[in-house]
């Protein structure tokens, strides 16, 4: 790998991403040479720490995650971290970052190359973006911004922020991270489908009977239920990680791996992708909250959770698209907090056929994101002892050797930033079409509430959600795979 000369600014530097997940990707990232000697980091927030606090934390954020550490190419790492006290709201805190952006750029021969992280929380990212443009912070090498979810509540406000951002950055600038584009299995979609001929050839609606999309958190909102009410499960999950791993299933085969043709695909099936009507809304569409128990609390029972409240803690529906391999075949998908357990999953349900044997099932195809990292596609085969046939798994998995060689989402992310591959990226074009399918949902939804007719239907935990869930199939013969 080469070295990349830059530095990087993240707002929010004293955070949890950044102490979980960044510092320690970066660490990494650094030891394979990505980043070495041409780099700083800045971290900004509105504590007072020192440059040397922040080091601290920096090395205590990779001890954390790594069982062993040189601590000589660690200490060497932490050096090039520095703090500045930063409030996002006041303009001249913007004039004393770009000073040290500057000395720092000087000092560690990073060309003028600049890479910003917003961090923090999402009704900041519009004023940090203004303020970079308006106090000239970007550089006179490429200038980049990453900013992550939730890029907006709904699509004006969407909108609103990517004229704010786009006032500094380019689009091709601009990297919209969602970090499940980063897991091993996701990452898995584009290969198993378009190189298998197995599987490529059947990719139609011609033997696929419907698709199914699987995140189950086991855990309830805990300490975001201030964040979570306003938000609900739909804007927090459907409208960017399940739709990130439905447009990968549902797209056409790009010309080749390229960013643009990789998008450009995306485009090309999203401008298809059927906006659900009031009338679709309620028969497709199901919300949920969950009820509490012996050992957990009631949704209306967290903290900072308005006790009246309709928002949704499980929600399950579907997606059509009216072009692309898949058009017309149903894509359901459901998510929900406190389930039985955590696990993502696809699983892509073919079609019965005529046959000799009628106890046969059809073969599904089955993606295991996590926890645990496996594709297996289940066949029929003949019994050994007795008449009949019996139902087997063939299964692509990963050693436990290969997964400690896997990498973490944020470390292959920030990866391909640095090296300027915005593929498992969102562009403004995608992400503008979910915004138009949640809009249509929320806006169904409000009306119900405004009539004083909300069907927010209630579920125990550690279940897969509210019965009404197996509802929104289109044939009595389709159900959850995954029970």
């Amino acid at each position: 790998m080469k070295n990349i000369p830059v530095v990087m600014i993240i707002f929010g530097g004293s955070g949890d991403l950044a102490h979980r997940k960044l510092y320690p990707a970066l660490f990494n990232l650094y030891e394979q040479g990505l980043i070495h000697d041409n780099f700083a980091v800045i971290g900004t927030a509105r504590r007072p720490w020192s440059h040397e606090y922040l080091r601290e934390q920096v090395s205590d954020a990779v001890h954390e995650t790594h069982d062993t550490v040189d601590e000589n190419d660690l200490k060497e790492f932490a050096s090039h971290f520095y703090y500045q006290s930063h409030d996002v709201t006041n303009v001249e805190h913007y004039e004393t970052l770009k000073k040290l952006a500057q000395d720092l750029d000087d000092r560690y021969c990073a060309r003028g190359n600049r890479l910003f992280y917003m961090a923090m929380a999402p009704r900041f990212f519009g004023t940090i973006a203004t303020h970079i443009n308006d106090q000239h912070l970007t550089g006179s090498g490429f200038n980049r911004i990453v900013v992550e979810k939730p890029f907006g509540h709904d699509l004006a406000s969407a909108e609103k922020l990517n004229k704010e951002i786009t006032a500094s950055f380019d689009e091709d600038d601009i990297f919209r991270i969602d970090h499940y584009l980063g897991k091993e299995m996701v990452q898995n979609i584009m290969p198993m489908r378009f190189t298998n001929p197995l599987i490529k050839n059947i990719w139609s609606g011609d033997y696929i009977k419907n698709i199914q999309v699987t995140l189950a958190e086991r855990l309830g909102v805990e300490a975001r239920g201030g964040y979570y009410d306003t938000s609900g499960a739909l804007r927090d999950m459907v409208q960017n990680h399940i739709f990130q791993i439905i447009t990968l299933l549902a797209m056409p085969e790009p010309k080749d791996l390229d960013s643009a043709s990789v998008h450009q695909a995306k485009q090309d099936l999203l401008a298809s992708m059927i906006i659900p009507t009031p009338e679709d809304v309620k028969k497709d569409f199901v919300r949920g909250k969950y009820l509490g128990s012996d050992t957990t609390f009631a949704y209306k029972q967290e903290p900072n959770v308005d006790p009246n409240s309709n928002t949704e803690t499980f929600v399950a529906g579907k997606v059509k698209f009216a072009k692309g391999p898949v058009a017309g075949v149903p894509i359901y998908f459901r998510t929900g907090k406190e389930l039985r357990e955590k696990k993502n999953r696809i699983d892509i349900v073919l079609k019965h056929i005529n046959n000799l044997y009628g106890q046969a099932h059809s073969n599904n195809i089955t993606i295991e994101i996590d926890p645990e990292s496996k594709i297996y596609i289940t066949i029929n085969g003949k019994r050994i002892d007795q008449p009949g046939i019996r139902r087997e798994n063939l299964t692509y998995a990963f050693s436990k050797a290969e997964m400690v060689k896997v990498p973490d989402g944020y470390e292959r992310l920030l990866h391909d930033v640095f090296v300027n591959d915005s593929t498992n990226f969102t562009h403004w074009s995608e992400l503008k079409r979910y915004w138009e399918f949640i809009d249509a949902i929320e806006d169904a939804w409000q009306k119900e509430n405004e009539v004083g007719k909300p069907k927010v239907v209630q579920y125990l935990p550690y279940r897969m959600g509210p019965k009404e869930a197996n509802n929104i199939f289109e044939s009595l013969t389709e159900h959850w795979i995954y029970e």
